[in-house]
C-alpha cells in the first residue's frame, strides 16, 4: 500500500471543499466510438519517444531512461501551441504516470479522484494507478513531430505493485486552437485498445476515472467512471471532444453530401447576385 507525501495530499484535496458546488457534466458511454487500434496505428508514425520522469511520488524512478516508474511525471513540457480547456489557455502541461495530464503543476496522485477534486486542470483518459516497473510492462510515450498536436501514449501498462499479468492501452491526443480539425474528430481525442484492468488489488485505490476538471469546480465526467467496468466498456472504443468538451458528433454521410451541395449551391447564387 503507499502512502501519499503530506504536501501532495493537500494539494490533491485541495479543491475538494468546492465540490459541492461543482458544475459536473456527465457523457454517455453512447458517444464512444469502435476502433481497432491507436489514432497513430491510422496516421503512422508510431507513438514517439519513451517519457522519462522529472519528479513524482513512490518509484518515481526520475532519470531513468527507460521510463519505467510507479507514481511518476514529466514536464512541464512546453507544447509549442496553446490548447484551450474550460475557457482557460495553456502552452505546456505535465504527463503523469497515472494516466492523466495536468497544467500548471505534475500529479502524483494514484488513487483515482472526480475532476473537481485537484487542485489544477487535469484531462485525464484513464486516471488509475499505473505501474510500469515491471520489465514486462510497456511504458509512457509522447509524439510531437506534428505542428499543433501532442499525442501521449500509455502502451501495454502494467498496474500497481509491480504488476505486468494484465495491461492497459490507451492514447490522448491533444491539438492546439490553430489546428484544422477534420470532419469526427476534436480537439481532444481518447483512444483505447485492449484494458483488461482497472482496480489495482494491491493498494486501496478506488475504480478508474475518466473525463476532465478545470482544478477549480467544473468537469465532464464519463459515465461509469468510478465503477467497476468502466475498462470493458471503453475497450477497442475512441471518442472526440470539441473545445467546449462536448463529444464530437459525425454528420451521416448523406447530410456531409447535402450541405456540400448546398454551399455549393449558395455559392453560384452569390456569384449570380453580383453580376
Amino acid at each position: 500500500m503507499k502512502i501519499l507525501p503530506k504536501l501532495i495530499a493537500t494539494a490533491i484535496f485541495a479543491a475538494t471543499s468546492l465540490a459541492a458546488n461543482a458544475t459536473v457534466t456527465n457523457v454517455s458511454q453512447a458517444a464512444l466510438k469502435s476502433s481497432t487500434g491507436y489514432y497513430t496505428d491510422a496516421i503512422g508514425g508510431g507513438i514517439g519517444s519513451v517519457v522519462v520522469t522529472t519528479d513524482g511520488g513512490n518509484g518515481a524512478n526520475v532519470g531513468q531512461a527507460d521510463g519505467r516508474n510507479d507514481d511518476g511525471f514529466a514536464g512541464a513540457i512546453d507544447l509549442g501551441f496553446n490548447v484551450s480547456l474550460f475557457g482557460n489557455t495553456y502552452s505546456s502541461l505535465y504527463i503523469n504516470n497515472n494516466g492523466n495530464v495536468t497544467f500548471g503543476a505534475g500529479l502524483a496522485a494514484y488513487d483515482p479522484i472526480g475532476p473537481v477534486n485537484t487542485a489544477m486542470p487535469i484531462i485525464a483518459p484513464f486516471f488509475s494507478d499505473v505501474d510500469t516497473r515491471d520489465a514486462a510492462s510497456g511504458v509512457v510515450h509522447v509524439r510531437t513531430d506534428i505542428a499543433n498536436q501532442i499525442i501521449i501514449t500509455w502502451d501495454n501498462v502494467g498496474y500497481f505493485d509491480t504488476h505486468s499479468d494484465l495491461t492497459n492501452s490507451f492514447q490522448l491526443i491533444l491539438r492546439g486552437t490553430n489546428y484544422l480539425t477534420p470532419v469526427g474528430e476534436g480537439s481532444i481525442g481518447f483512444y483505447y485498445g485492449n484494458m483488461a484492468w482497472e482496480r489495482t488489488p494491491d493498494s486501496s485505490t478506488g475504480p478508474a476515472i475518466i473525463g476532465f476538471g478545470d482544478g477549480n469546480t467544473n468537469g465532464v465526467l464519463m459515465d461509469g467512471s468510478g465503477q467497476i467496468g468502466l475498462a470493458a466498456q471503453v475497450a477497442n472504443h475512441h471518442i472526440w471532444f470539441n473545445e467546449r468538451l462536448e463529444p464530437t458528433t459525425v454528420p451521416e454521410p448523406g447530410s456531409v453530401a447535402l450541405f456540400v451541395m448546398g454551399m455549393g449551391a449558395l455559392a453560384y447564387t452569390r456569384r449570380r447576385s453580383f453580376k
